[in-house]
């Protein structure tokens, strides 16, 4: 016997199923990790009953996917447990299959992808049922397809990624046989959404405590290559930009390394670890990118990528946004007003960002500015936590004190707003409506004086 200890609601179901006639088992990802000494998350079962008679034996369900045999069972605390019919698949595509419903377990199983998905766990008779060996696989620390791998990577090539990220997360080593199929199979990944490329490398990226384990195989198995040609131009020697210290590792093992040292929790810092190197000099330039110093280079290449993954404008803004100013600190020793103006360009609220990250690159020898970075931190900190102003909108000033000086509203204003601004993080003691008003009318004279001499020039 083995006990994975479920919620009370999945015994609950199989007795309700199985005494209605239908055998029924909790498989997928909840037995898998409970069998790998892992936590648990959600349990979904699978059954002999048809969806129509999983409606009628209970009270609150959901279709969740009725035509794929699939209904999702509510218990009484509101948590929503799938119980899917066996199923048999008809036809594969290398994105979809399209199944049927089957009669038996074993029917059922011989469909999964890997042999450590393929265990059937009884909730009531605590056994398992594993007849592809993924028991003694995960034991062994062994990652296997069901049968043949060129055959199971082919019906669906989102597989080769899952296969990375489950050889990562369990520590497995990937057959042989499994992984020629797989790097074989790589080329014809084209065909995956850009939203499923992504959900895998945010899965990688949020539930791994090493990230790297999985993120390694990409570079290996040349999956890095085809889906993240950007990231791949890192693996190799490559230059340092000016102040760096001279790192003994390529720049994807240093973003590797980087992106571990990060918790989980705080997973869209690691995607800005990744991705933190791309504006640093390679042998390969993009259009538009000539003359481009590195941040910005690097903001462009990040957001290309991540648009190109069909993540949130919310998540390009902030990860594209830090890449670009994690690569450039200001010194720990410059004088208050550039780290203001430093601060001002960063923008307050992503500070909290790039110390997290600098703090990362830190722990494995890749911060610029050696040992001053606990002394840049309480500086930066120090400011932002102050009432100086770091932006236009934070100034004892604004458009409208303009227009009831009389001035009607025009593209000067801002950068009248501008001028005042630099004049703040100058001398933060010049933040007063008073100071500001008499600071905007002698540049609005000095403004209009330089416009008249051009016009007398010109005639």
């Amino acid at each position: 016997m083995i006990d994975l200890n479920p919620p009370g609601p999945v015994p609950w179901i199989c007795r309700t199923l199985e005494r209605a006639g239908f055998e029924t088992w909790a498989v997928g990802g909840a037995v898998r990790d409970g069998l790998a000494g892992r936590g648990t998350g959600d349990w979904d079962l699978t059954t002999a009953a048809p969806p129509e008679e999983i409606r009628r034996l209970f009270r609150r369900t959901v279709p969740i996917g009725i035509e794929h045999g699939t209904v999702g069972v509510l218990a009484r605390d509101g948590t929503l447990y799938e119980v899917t019919t066996f199923r048999r698949d008809v036809e594969t595509s290398g994105r979809h299959a399209v199944v049927s419903f089957a009669e038996t377990l074993d029917e059922d199983l011989a469909r999964r992808d890997f042999t450590i998905n393929a265990v059937a766990w009884h909730p009531l008779r605590r056994c398992v049922h594993d007849p592809y060996g993924g028991v003694e696989d995960l034991r062994q620390r062994r990652l296997r397809t069901v049968g043949d791998p060129g055959e199971r990577f082919a019906e669906d090539y989102l597989r080769i990624l899952r296969a990375l990220r489950f050889a990562g997360i369990f520590r497995l080593q990937v057959d042989p046989g499994t992984w020629r199929a797989l790097v074989e199979a790589v080329p014809r990944m084209g065909i995956l959404s850009p939203e499923r490329i992504r959900e895998e490398l945010e899965k990688i990226l949020s539930s791994h405590e090493r990230p790297s384990a999985a993120l390694s195989l990409y570079a290996a198995s040349g999956v890095l290559a085809f889906l993240y040609p950007e990231l791949d131009r890192l693996v190799g020697p490559l230059p340092e930009p000016s102040g760096h210290s001279h790192l003994l590792m390529d720049g994807w093992s240093h973003s590797l390394l980087a992106a571990d040292a990060i918790p989980p929790s705080q997973w869209p810092l690691r995607l800005t670890v990744l991705l933190s190197r791309l504006g640093l000099p390679t042998e390969s330039t993009g259009a538009g990118e000539e003359g481009l110093p590195p941040p910005e280079r690097g903001r462009q290449r990040a957001a290309a990528l991540l648009k190109r993954l069909r993540s949130s404008n919310a998540r390009i803004a902030r990860v594209a946004g830090a890449v670009e100013w994690v690569i450039q600190p200001p010194s720990a020793d410059a004088p208050d007003p550039a780290l203001r103006r430093w601060l001002a360009g960063a923008g307050r609220e992503r500070l909290s960002d790039l110390v997290r990250v600098w703090i990362a690159e830190s722990r494995v020898g890749g911060w610029p500015g050696g040992d001053r970075l606990p002394t840049l931190i309480h500086r930066l900190r120090r400011i932002s936590r102050s009432d100086v102003p770091l932006s236009v909108g934070e100034l004892d000033f604004s458009g409208r004190d303009l227009i009831r000086m009389g001035h009607r509203p025009g593209r000067y204003f801002g950068e009248l707003l501008e001028h005042l601004l630099d004049r703040v993080l100058e001398d933060p003691d010049l933040n007063r409506r008073d100071v500001l008003e008499e600071e905007a009318r002698r540049w609005i004279e000095q403004t209009q004086t330089k416009v008249k001499e051009r016009g007398n020039v010109a005639g």
